[in-house]
C-alpha cells in the first residue's frame, strides 16, 4: 500500500471512529433517559443496564454505520478539500478514482461488516436483551421454559411432510410429542407418533415411535404399521434452521396486513423457507421477495455512500465542515424515504421486488458515480 493511501486512510478512519463512538454515546444516553423509570420498575442494576446495551449494539450499529461512514467520508474530503491536498494529489498524476481506492476498501468492509451484523448479530438481539429485562421480575417465565415453543407446525410443502410438535426446544432442538404425516413412493401416506425427538449426526432421532399407514384405497382407517423404540428416517432431510424460519417467518405471514417494517429476518432463513414452501400465494411472494432483497441488497449501502460522497466532498472549493454534517443528514434521509417508499411498492405489487429493494441503491450509485466523473 502507498504512502498516500496510508495517510488517506488514517484521516478517514479517525472521524470513522468518533461517528460511530458519538453516535453510539447519544443513542445509549438518549434511549437511558427515556426508560431509567422502566428499568427500576424492573429492578435492573447498573451491571444489567450495561449489558442491555452491550447486548443491543449490534442492532443500533447496523443501522448508523452507513451514516457514520458517509459523514466520515464527507468530513474527511471536506478537509483535504479545503487544505488543496485533493488538487496537489491530482496535480500529480493521480486520478479521483485511484485515489479513492482507500476508501472503497472500507466501503467493502463495511458492507462485510453490516452482512454480519444483520445476519448474524442483530437479529438476537431483541431476544436477548429482553431476557435481560425480564430477569427480575417476577412474572418472567424461568429461562429453561422460554427456550420452549409450544404447539408448533411445521410444514415441508416441498417434500409433502407435516410435523406438528408438542414442544421444541429452539436451543437444544428436542421434540416433544412430535407428529410426522408424510407421503410414501407408492402414494400411500403415513403418520409417525413419537414420545420425543433428537438430533444427532445430522439426523432425526424417534423414541418411542408408532406408525400408521393411511390408503383409502384399501381401508379408510389408520392400519398400524410398526411400533419401535428408536427409530431414524434419513429421508426427513429437514433441519433445526429450516424449522427456525418457520417459526420466525409463519407469524408474519399469517397477519392480516404484512408488516413492511419486520427487517430482522435474516435471509438465510428466508431462503430456507421458500425452499421448503414453493407455492406461495401471490401476496407472500411479493412479500418474502422484497425482504429478501432487502437484505440482500442493504449491506452495499456502505458502498453506495463512498460512491455518493466522492462529488460532494471532492468537489473544489472551500466550505465549511458544516457542510459534510448538512450533506449527510439530507442525502440519508433521502435514501431512507426512497427506501421505505420502495418496499411499500414491493409488498404492495406495484413494482419487481429486486426493483423495489435494489432501487435505492441503484439512483444513488449511479447518480454518484456519474457526479464523480464530472469533478474537475
Amino acid at each position: 500500500m502507498r504512502l498516500l493511501d496510508r495517510y488517506l486512510l488514517r484521516e478517514l478512519l479517525i472521524p470513522l471512529g468518533y461517528c460511530l463512538g458519538g453516535f453510539l454515546i447519544f443513542w445509549i444516553s438518549s434511549d437511558l433517559l427515556r426508560e431509567v423509570d422502566d428499568f427500576k420498575e424492573r429492578g435492573l442494576s447498573v451491571r444489567d443496564v450495561a449489558e442491555y446495551y452491550l447486548v443491543m449494539s449490534p442492532e443500533f450499529l447496523a443501522i448508523v454505520l452507513p451514516v457514520a461512514l458517509l459523514l466520515a467520508l464527507l468530513y474527511a474530503l471536506t478537509q483535504h478539500t479545503r487544505h488543496h491536498e485533493l488538487t496537489a494529489i491530482r496535480a500529480a498524476g493521480v486520478s479521483l478514482w485511484r485515489l479513492s481506492l482507500p476508501y472503497f476498501l472500507v466501503g467493502l468492509a463495511g458492507c462485510a461488516a453490516l452482512w454480519f451484523l444483520n445476519e448474524h448479530a442483530a437479529p438476537a438481539s431483541a431476544e436477548r436483551a429482553d431476557r435481560i429485562l425480564n430477569r427480575h421480575t417476577a412474572s418472567a417465565a424461568p429461562a429453561a421454559e422460554r427456550r420452549w415453543v409450544r404447539n408448533l407446525v411445521f410444514t415441508n410443502a416441498r417434500d409433502q411432510r407435516t410435523w406438528q410438535i408438542g414442544a421444541y426446544n429452539v436451543e437444544t432442538h428436542e421434540m416433544m410429542t412430535p407428529q410426522v404425516d408424510y407421503l410414501l413412493a407408492d402414494g400411500s401416506r403415513r403418520w409417525l407418533f413419537a414420545d420425543r425427538a433428537v438430533r444427532t449426526n445430522g439426523l432425526w432421532l424417534f423414541l418411542g415411535v408408532r406408525e400408521f399407514l393411511e390408503d383409502a384405497r384399501i381401508n379408510p382407517w389408520l392400519m398400524p404399521a410398526r411400533q419401535t423404540n428408536a427409530l431414524i428416517i434419513p429421508e426427513f432431510t429437514e433441519t433445526p434452521e429450516q424449522i427456525r424460519s418457520e417459526i420466525n417467518i409463519s407469524p408474519e405471514l399469517h397477519r392480516p396486513v404484512l408488516s413492511t417494517r419486520k427487517a430482522d429476518i435474516p435471509a438465510g432463513e428466508i431462503l430456507d423457507y421458500l425452499r421448503l414452501h414453493p407455492q406461495v400465494t401471490e401476496q407472500e411472494y411479493r412479500w418474502l421477495h422484497t425482504k429478501l432483497h432487502g437484505r440482500l441488497a442493504a449491506p452495499w449501502t456502505c458502498l453506495v455512500v463512498v460512491l455518493i460522497a466522492l462529488p460532494f466532498g471532492a468537489a473544489p472549493g472551500r466550505r465549511n465542515v458544516f457542510f459534510g454534517v448538512a450533506g449527510s443528514v439530507f442525502i440519508c434521509f433521502v435514501y431512507f424515504v426512497l427506501l421505505q417508499f420502495g418496499l411499500a411498492l414491493g409488498t404492495g405489487g406495484h413494482l419487481p421486488p429486486w426493483l423495489a429493494a435494489w432501487g435505492p441503491n441503484l439512483v444513488f450509485g449511479i447518480t454518484g458515480a456519474w457526479l464523480t466523473t464530472r469533478v474537475r
